[in-house]
């Protein structure tokens, strides 16, 4: 399965910023040896249904102590069976893509 979320507290500065709790939560993502990729606004994690929401269970906690109240969004692609997907689905995207400009 591939999860995409974004986890942030309510504000851990005084300007808004979230960057030392997403930080936080990275370094738990990255530190699972998990395929793992992050953009500006989500991280994607593959594997396992226990094994990936356990990490997503952790990447929140480490937030949560940077702040007093947490937001979780996730998307989950769920296919039995499947691996490499992270990277196989922009692949045969970026095929498409190419097949759709060559004709």
């Amino acid at each position: 399965m591939i999860v995409a979320f974004s986890v942030a507290p309510n504000s851990s500065s005084d300007d808004g910023s979230v960057h030392d709790a997403v930080a936080a939560a990275v370094r738990v993502v990255r530190d699972s040896g998990l395929p793992n990729r992050t953009s500006s606004m989500f991280t994607e994690l593959e594997g396992e249904w226990d094994e990936v929401m356990d990490v997503v269970k952790r990447a929140t906690e480490a937030v949560a102590a940077h702040g007093t109240r947490v937001s979780l969004v996730l998307k989950a692609d769920i296919r039995p069976g499947r691996t490499g997907e992270l990277d196989g689905k922009v692949e045969r995207l970026e095929s498409a893509l190419r097949r759709a400009e060559a004709d």
